[in-house]
């Protein structure tokens, strides 16, 4: 068998090392820089919807109809009339900003005790949250100086800034608590300042430089606002998974009695290997969201499949050049009581995983059926799972200031439900044939608006219902079914209906004629490498299965707590009754790509130990065991990272953070220590079968094939590749002993 190309990349980068970190160093800035000086651009209104509602939108963004942003001020006061003073002088100071035009006198509510206040900010409304902040100054003041009234603002610029803050604030505490979160759970791994630092700091330029192409990238393929952040938090857990396997088994390696240069040899040709073919498994499944029809998740797979890439190509080039350089120095700073290697090295860590598998080896049809039981209890919830796109009570949360002052406006003026919008281009808008067309709309109801030299119409239908509920979907149906169409045959206008309701309809509607296709797409491509890597086709069925029941689990837990309210209060949430629409296919795409680090490197491990000649009990023992310190780690710092996420401020942030931890939590431990030893454990030498149909499939090597025996007399009996007898030691390795070359025991 050849020696497969990460040993082959890990070896020339231990050889050339100041290549490989210099090249990655200059790699990383420019990226960083060029990608920088290019900015990011942002999709458009109309890029994030789908559907009828984005043609609509997309007509008044060709044809430059642009609405100024409106703003609403309330000012309330305990009696009625209260208000007159503080309002007068607060309309005056708005309009004395020069930010704000159309300034309207104060409307009175019903009960006497409310002023509302209406005006627009100049200028393009999609940069109006860049100079509302006078207005806002002036109604703080204003608040501060009226001590006897309450005074809240809504509107289109007021809210984009609120939410632009927020935004900052949230991922900038997100980023700067994952980092700490995860140096903590390395310094406890491997009980070493260096050794925790190699896999962040190689993480942390891996997204450094994702973020530079994927800015670039943007000027043709516009992305979401959040996507930079879903990118961080792929690229941190995932950079530094794959540096976290990579070194542990350099590391354990080392502790068995391996010189420097064959512990890393090793390491390259195993952990090497594994990070390769995971890399490549998330990368494609991530792929899949491409087939779901909506630039969101086209964004967040570009995004994604740049940071795995990134990573994993950091993780076999640079590490193994760092790794030849430092030599011994990774366990410089040494932190007392972490740093727990005994004479038998970092095998000892396997002692809780052999605990726990004895049982299960010894009992695994009970143990198995006993796990998928579990799984299927947390699942269960899924069933009447509730999906929509969360308006802005819902996303924020009752109490935010935003949420809050909304809530007062409409409860003081109520004004229902947005209205649905028709938008209407014809050749000649003003012809008779349209003018007849738009007289068929209620003007007592309708607001019918011509722009005749862009020859564009809209109409504004209100619909009944409180803009979500049934009825307001049933209204929306009969307009665009039968109203519409009735109105404007043989007109050959383009009609389409958007709005607020209409966009979440048409991207739900989306969302589950997509998710079929991606889900046939990353299920087959997930079966296909797994078939290529393993040779199995048994493995290869098992591994989706497992990853399955990993989403069911997720998806249930998610409804549970962020749909029902079990356990909301003590996660610092509250239950908003459905799930953000975007969520179940992006958690899908996530978890499936996700679920195969650990997969591909245990069973990896599993496979290394049978063809070592153990049967298959013995290899599943062996190969968690060497693999739980790894995997321990591994998922303790992807369920902190996303963890953290949970804790943020939106709705889909929190319900994605606790979604993907838990999963996560699920996977390294029910599924990896569990269920799948047990299930590879009824299954027995079935694992390896391939079918004479198959046998054509290379058979890829998952341990360094061409160590020898070392001769006697070296130091603690280790096991050399026979090839680097010969071969020069690269600058910096320790010496040791050089020997002849010798036939093994087999005689090859």
């Amino acid at each position: 068998m050849r020696r497969n190309l990460a040993a082959r990349i890990g070896v020339w980068s231990a050889h050339h090392r100041k290549t490989a970190i210099i090249g990655w160093l200059l790699f990383v800035v420019l990226a960083t820089v060029v990608g920088g000086a290019s900015g990011m651009v942002e999709m458009s209104e109309s890029e994030q919807g789908t559907g009828d509602s984005a043609r609509a939108q997309k007509i008044l963004d060709d044809a430059g109809l642009d609405q100024p942003a409106g703003e609403l001020v309330l000012v309330s006061s305990k009696t009625a009339g209260g208000w007159k003073d503080a309002a007068r002088e607060l309309a005056v100071a708005i309009d004395k900003t020069g930010e704000a035009q159309k300034v309207e006198a104060p409307l009175a509510s019903k009960n006497g005790r409310e002023a509302l206040i209406r005006f627009q900010i100049k200028g393009d409304s999609k940069t109006a949250a860049d100079r509302v902040q006078p207005v806002l100054d002036v109604v703080r003041d204003t608040s501060k100086v009226q001590q006897d009234v309450e005074i809240y603002q809504f509107g289109q610029a007021s809210s984009e800034k609120w939410l632009g803050d927020l935004l900052s604030e949230d991922f900038q505490k997100a980023e700067f608590t994952a980092v700490p979160l995860a140096l903590g759970i390395l310094l406890v791994a491997f009980g070493a300042v260096v050794a925790a630092l190699l896999p962040v700091g190689l993480a942390l330029t891996a997204c450094m430089a994702a973020f530079g192409l994927l800015s670039l990238a943007s000027h043709q393929l516009h992305l979401f606002q959040t996507t930079y952040s879903v990118m961080f938090l792929m690229g941190l857990a995932v950079g530094v998974d794959y540096c976290l396997f990579y070194l542990r088994r350099e590391r354990d390696e080392r502790a068995a009695g391996h010189d420097a240069e064959t512990a890393l040899r090793i390491a390259a040709a195993t952990s090497g290997r594994a990070v390769l073919v995971s890399g490549v498994t998330v990368m494609l499944a991530m792929a899949g969201m491409f087939l779901s029809g909506l630039m969101l998740f086209k964004g967040f797979a570009l995004a994604t499949i740049l940071v795995v890439l990134i990573a994993m190509l950091g993780s076999v080039t640079v590490l193994p050049a760092l790794l030849a350089g430092l030599g011994d120095r990774i366990d410089a700073g040494r932190i007392p009581f972490l740093n727990r290697r005994g004479k038998k090295g970092a095998h000892e860590s396997g002692a809780v995983a052999g605990a726990v598998l004895r049982p299960v080896l010894a009992r695994p049809k009970l143990f198995a059926f006993g796990a998928v039981a579990v799984l299927l209890v947390l699942a269960a919830p899924a069933v009447g799972m509730k999906t929509e796109q969360l308006g802005m009570e819902k996303q924020f949360g009752s109490d935010a200031a935003l949420s809050v002052a909304y809530k007062k406006i409409t409860e003081a003026f109520p004004g229902g439900p947005e209205p649905a919008r028709v938008v209407v281009k014809a050749d000649d808008i003003d012809s008779e044939r349209m003018r007849g067309a738009l007289a068929k709309f209620d003007a007592k109801f309708d607001k019918v608006t011509v722009h005749k030299a862009q020859n564009v119409a809209e109409i504004e239908v209100a619909l009944a219902g409180n803009g979500s509920d049934a009825r307001s979907r049933e209204a929306l149906a009969d307009l665009r079914e039968k109203r519409v169409p009735a109105a404007f045959a043989g007109t050959g206008a383009q009609v389409y209906v958007g709005g607020e309701l209409a966009g979440s309809v048409d991207f739900n509607d989306q969302l589950k004629r997509g998710i079929v296709p991606v889900f046939v797409f990353i299920t087959a491509v997930t079966f296909l490498l797994m078939l290529f890597c393993f040779r199995s086709y048994v493995i290869a069925v098992t591994s989706i299965l497992l990853n399955l029941l990993s989403v069911a689990a997720a998806y249930g837990v998610m409804v549970a707590v962020f749909q029902h309210g079990w356990g909301a209060s003590a996660l610092g949430t509250e239950p908003v009754g459905a799930i953000e629409g975007w969520l179940p296919l992006f958690v899908l795409v996530v978890l499936f790509g996700l679920s195969m680090d650990y997969h591909v490197f245990v069973v990896s491990r599993i496979r290394e130990a049978r063809d070592r000649g153990r049967d298959t009990r013995a290899a599943i023992n062996e190969g968690i065991r060497r693999t739980a310190g790894a995997v321990t780690g591994a998922a303790a710092i992807m369920v902190a990272v996303f963890a953290v996420f949970g804790t943020l401020s939106m709705q889909d942030m929190q319900q994605m953070g606790v979604g993907l931890a838990v999963a996560v939590l699920l996977d390294a431990t029910i599924v990896r220590m569990v269920l799948l030893p047990s299930v590879m454990a009824l299954l027995g030498e079935r694992n390896w079968r391939t079918p004479r149909g198959l046998r054509w499939l290379p058979h890829l090597e998952h341990g360094e094939s061409d160590v020898r025996p070392t001769p006697p007399g070296d130091r603690q009996a280790s096991p050399v590749p026979a090839d680097l007898w010969r071969t020069r030691t690269w600058p910096g390795a320790p010496p040791r002993t050089r020997y002849a070359r010798t036939s093994s025991p087999a005689g090859d």
